[in-house]
């Protein structure tokens, strides 16, 4: 079982990274960060579904819970991590425990942290030691949602979950982790995994309009820790794979996690094991012996923000100046893709105020934003607010796939009370951040 479903995963990954060049990228406020742009040898190291208090299985060292372990090792090496915790999962009854090495092993219907029955054992809510010792040792707290309940359905894997299904829902799920992270620790949170990363809601919604509802950046990885899927040779065996593709990768090329965000869990895999708890330290020496660092997700955006652009760059200060001022100016996968055509649309994001908040009213009350543009679509609410103010062409249709221009750019400054640039033809994304930049100011 264990190896269909691993074959599966791998199998959706390669359909997705084929998917991936001939599917149309947006323009987002929120970017999904699975590695940024660095020749620095740094990577981040993300650990999710904890805090876990139950010892590690099979604990030979005698630890006091899994957690503990990881933050000991982090430390032996100097290294800190993203949690991406939960709240707490004893709500999710009544449920009954699936077969061990399947992806019900920890509930059928819902999630249970640390595992099924003992939910006491994990959770921010529950754990509050081990939440205080993670933040007085300098590593990130991410959200990872308060129940750990798939945002919609994912037929291909958990068939059988129940999920959040709707906006609303699922904002007030994550708001509920925020505000307890708050009001318990003092600690404000900025960046989110969505459990299992589903991300389409049954209303038409998506993770990405959850994540700017609170002001999150979605947290992606761009490599597998393999410490989730049981092998049948055992646990000496799964605890050898967490080193064996990060070894071999660096062997190739020295360079090449450079910038790149590592995906492992702090808890246990499907048959019950926890590999992390003596894998974690041989990914942390090999890294060593590289000379990579290991630090959060945030002191890694600091390196750059994004996937395709570094200080190398001409435009790197503009594009970083726009993205703290919280313009739209990179897609979902977290490039800016300097070199490719601006359109309408993405020319109307950038400039549009609540853009995202717009999209969702539409979605809910089922209007289109155009007659080209459903409310579905990534760009309805900057249609929207282009509509509001008459930017739009007389026949009503936006055409945000098509080329932008400096007819349309100097409409846009004017409804702002901006002096129009006076050019005309074709606009690149280049002259459209400048000119963003300078208004912004």
């Amino acid at each position: 079982m264990t190896f269909l479903i691993g074959l599966a995963k791998r199998g959706k990954r390669i359909i997705k990274r084929l998917l991936k060049r001939y599917t149309k990228v947006y323009l987002s406020q929120v970017r999904r960060i699975e590695r940024v742009k660095t020749a620095e040898r740094v990577v981040a190291m993300t650990f999710d579904d904890g805090p876990c208090a139950e010892p590690p299985s099979p604990d030979a060292g005698g630890a006091a819970s899994l957690t503990g372990r990881i933050l000991d090792k982090l430390a032996e090496f100097g290294a800190r991590g993203t949690f991406n915790v939960v709240g707490d999962t004893s709500e999710n009854y009544p449920d009954e425990k699936g077969a061990d090495g399947t992806p019900y092993w920890s509930g059928t219907r819902f999630d249970h942290y640390p595992s099924f029955g003992a939910d006491a054992l994990g959770g921010a809510k529950n754990q509050p030691e081990l939440i205080r010792r993670m933040l007085a040792e300098g590593h990130e707290i991410s959200s990872h949602g308060y129940r750990h309940i798939i945002f919609g359905e994912s037929k291909s894997v958990y068939g059988k979950r129940e999920s959040l299904g709707a906006f609303d829902a699922a904002v007030a799920d994550l708001q509920r982790l925020h505000g307890l992270m708050e009001r318990e620790y003092g600690c404000t949170l900025t960046l989110h995994r969505p459990p299992h990363y589903v991300d389409k809601l049954a209303d038409g919604t998506t993770s990405y309009d959850v994540c700017e509802k609170l002001g999150y950046q979605y947290v992606g990885a761009s490599f597998d820790g393999c410490d989730w899927l049981p092998l049948a040779a055992g646990y000496e065996a799964e605890v050898r794979h967490t080193r064996s593709g990060l070894a071999a990768l660096l062997e190739r090329d020295p360079d090449a996690l450079c910038g790149q965000i590592i995906f492992s869990k702090d808890g246990f895999n499907m048959a019950h094991r926890s590999p992390v708890a003596d894998g974690l330290a041989l990914q942390l020496e090999t890294l060593s012996r590289y000379g990579y660092r290991v630090v959060t997700v945030t002191e890694l955006l600091r390196f750059s923000p994004l996937a395709d652009l570094d200080a190398s760059d001409a435009l790197f200060g503009t594009v970083c100046e726009l993205l703290n001022a919280g313009r739209t100016v990179a897609f979902a996968d977290n490039t800016i893709r300097l070199a490719q055509t601006l359109t309408r649309g993405e020319l109307l994001l950038m400039f549009a105020e609540d853009a995202a908040a717009r999209r969702v009213a539409l979605i809910k009350s089922g209007k289109r934003a155009a007659h080209d543009v459903p409310a579905t679509h990534p760009y309805s609410g900057a249609v929207g607010w282009a509509a509001g103010r008459g930017l739009l062409p007389r026949d009503g249709r936006a055409r945000p796939g098509k080329p932008a221009d400096y007819a349309l750019l100097d409409r846009i400054l004017a409804a702002r009370g901006n002096p129009p640039t006076g050019k005309s033809g074709r606009l690149s994304r280049a002259a459209a951040l400048t000119v963003l930049s300078s208004v912004t100011a």
